[in-house]
């Protein structure tokens, strides 16, 4: 998939140019549905599938203040565009110069950096161009004039609602992990970094990989049954998120990932969680004794949860790459001696 920032990289095209538009958060169902419905008609005439988005939230630029957390930070996004099978997407820098083009300046720079464009996809609420004054109407009328087709996607549902980006960000927030799978079509997803951390959960007998949680948005503190992407493998794991009130009551809240069967060094490396099911809230206990129990009590717990056919089924991998998908283990003496990760 071709990754480009420049609206001129369309000039030298020849074959019809068939683009989706907008933000796309969370690439949830009723982003699929839109960017799947470019990709079918461009296989059936020969064309190019392209997903036209920006690098920052419009929020990032006009209202700092109120910019939400993003459900997929730019790598993640562009890798859940890919699994859809687009050719390519066009990522504008948005800026505030960008921000107060008038609605019809904006589409005569799109007609003017793609002469092969043949047909747009958006959203029935999709505005653009200076104070968000054009709409969709805007858009039919100037497309007809240039002979450019236009689909308005049919919302996408669940619980009888329109699926949204700010819906799945509420979701997530309230801890409705079944809500934000429904709604995404597959487990809500975080990526950071391996750091070193206290090594506590070594000494316990429960090594974790510590993770920084970034800006990326999150559910609440808990404890969760996950899968992680690590060392190209698909692992069964456990995550605690919070301030770890038994010990320290972390002003900054952290991220510790104990995965289950898994002996290999992960500092420095990036490590993608994938959110399955809520556990229980973060509690401070009296003793590590009880805190240990407690984990164990987490452990066995999170392996049943990931037990699921249907589960494994409904995690895509790394577009274009190989991943080995490990299940939990059963073997009793194998747990014992190989739990955990290296890093702590």
């Amino acid at each position: 998939m071709n990754v480009v920032h420049d609206l001129a990289h369309w000039r030298s095209q020849r074959r019809p140019l068939y683009v989706a538009i907008g933000f796309f958060d969370g690439v949830h169902r009723g982003h699929a549905r839109l960017i799947q419905a470019a990709v079918r008609l461009a296989r059936r005439h020969q064309g190019e599938a392209w997903v036209l988005t920006f690098d920052l939230h419009p929020a990032r630029i006009l209202q700092p203040s109120a910019a939400p957390r993003l459900l997929t930070e730019q790598p993640q996004k562009l890798q859940a565009l890919a699994a859809l099978g687009v050719d390519g997407v066009m990522v504008v820098p948005f800026t505030r110069a960008l921000a107060q083009l008038p609605p019809q300046r904006f589409l005569t720079l799109l007609r003017a950096g793609a002469p092969t464009l043949t047909h747009l996809f958006v959203g029935p609420n999709w505005r653009f161009g200076k104070n968000r004054a054009g709409t969709v109407d805007t858009l039919c009328r100037f497309a007809r004039q240039h002979h450019i087709a236009v689909s308005v996607a049919r919302p996408a549902r669940h619980r009888g609602d329109i699926i949204s980006s700010t819906r799945v960000r509420s979701a997530l927030a309230n801890g409705d992990l079944t809500g934000v799978t429904a709604m995404l079509g597959r487990p809500f997803g975080f990526k950071g970094t391996v750091v070193r951390g206290t090594r506590l959960g070594h000494k316990l007998g429960y090594p974790t990989a510590n993770l920084q949680p970034g800006s990326a948005a999150l559910p609440p503190f808990g404890i969760y049954a996950v899968m992680a992407r690590a060392d190209r493998q698909l692992l069964p794991a456990v995550v605690s998120y919070g301030v770890r009130p038994t010990i320290a009551s972390d002003s900054d809240p952290v991220i510790e990932l104990h995965i289950f069967d898994f002996d290999k060094n992960l500092y420095g490396k990036a490590v993608e969680i994938l959110f399955v099911r809520r556990l229980r809230d973060e509690k401070a206990f009296a003793t590590l004794a009880a805190l240990k129990s407690q984990i164990a009590r987490d452990v066995r717990r999170a392996r049943r949860i990931l037990q699921g056919l249907k589960l494994w089924e409904r995690i895509p991998l790394h577009s274009g790459k190989r991943h080995t998908i490990v299940r939990p283990e059963h073997n009793k003496e194998r747990r014992k001696n190989r739990e955990g990760s290296s890093a702590a």
